[in-house]
């Protein structure tokens, strides 16, 4: 696509929902809480195909979804599960996978509804955490890592769920407030307060929540599972912030903070710091 024409769409689609509120504010609201929750990409691409296709492979069940989850089995009686983030799948964990099923742990992923192989427009976090649930009731692993809004979705649905047989969480790059990415869409989007303002009361009908109510910094201080947190000084997707947020909150995390690693978190040596972390018996707040 044109990358004029790219930058231009979101505000023509702002202007068009602004119209529309102005006639009918219940279709305006129910198409901007649509375009909010529904990913433009993050389905597999032919050449992520040939690396899913070596995991054993289960469907899982929910509301009218399937949702597609992979297994990597091993000799090791630790499990670890892999929640990847907005317009994603679980391709992105290839390397991460490779290193860690090769020193004996097994691995399960799912793809989030509407990405990978799962079926399925729409995403959003409490629908992802009852996919996650799911998978986490059969298998009952002892680790999960997150990335991003997958990181969002672990720590939310452990102070959810409280599951007692989690040993540790790790979340790479994870946002803390729902009100934060609403925010984002509104800046994107060029829309008004007031549309804004209505938007969060949709969001309270159908989840049961305002968007400043849902807050990982505040749910983390009910969570005592370990947690090693890594976020980049210079994420442009996620501010830095939302990771101090979450550190400052969270007694038991340990808090990695890396220097022009992106967003993706994409480096050797920071899947060497997963692994340091998991085989470590011992976890204490750091920040380095």
């Amino acid at each position: 696509m044109n990358k004029h024409i790219k930058k231009a769409l979101p505000l023509l689609v702002g202007k068009h929902l602004e119209l529309l509120f102005f006639f009918n504010k219940q279709k305006a609201l129910v198409q901007a809480f649509t375009f909010f929750c529904t990913p433009r990409k993050g389905r597999v691409l032919p050449e992520q195909e040939h690396f899913l296709e070596e995991a054993f492979d289960d469907i899982l069940h929910i509301e009218d979804l399937k949702i597609q989850s992979y297994s990597w089995p091993n000799h090791n009686k630790e499990t670890i599960l892999l929640v990847h983030g907005w317009e994603s799948n679980t391709y992105r964990w290839k390397p991460l996978i490779e290193l860690l099923h090769a020193q004996g742990y097994t691995i399960l992923s799912l793809d989030a509804p509407a990405h990978g192989y799962s079926s399925g427009k729409q995403f959003n976090i409490p629908l992802y955490a009852a996919c996650m649930d799911l998978i986490i009731q059969k298998h009952k692993p002892t680790y999960i890592i997150g990335h991003s809004i997958g990181g969002m979705t672990t720590l939310y649905s452990q102070y959810k769920f409280s599951y007692p047989f989690i040993q540790k969480i790790i979340a790479l790059a994870p946002p803390s407030e729902l009100q934060g990415l609403l925010s984002h869409f509104q800046n994107t989007l060029k829309l008004s307060d007031k549309f804004i303002k209505e938007l969060d009361t949709y969001f309270k009908r159908e989840f049961g929540f305002f968007s400043h109510e849902f807050s990982i910094a505040n749910y983390v201080k009910d969570i005592d599972t370990p947690g090693l947190l890594i976020h980049d000084a210079y994420d442009d997707i996620t501010p830095y912030s939302e990771a101090l947020k979450i550190s400052k909150s969270w007694k038991g995390v340990s808090f990695i903070t890396t220097q022009n690693y992106g967003h993706s978190l994409f480096f050797e040596e920071v899947n060497e710091m997963i692994l340091h972390f998991l085989k470590n018996k011992h976890s204490h707040n750091s920040n380095t």
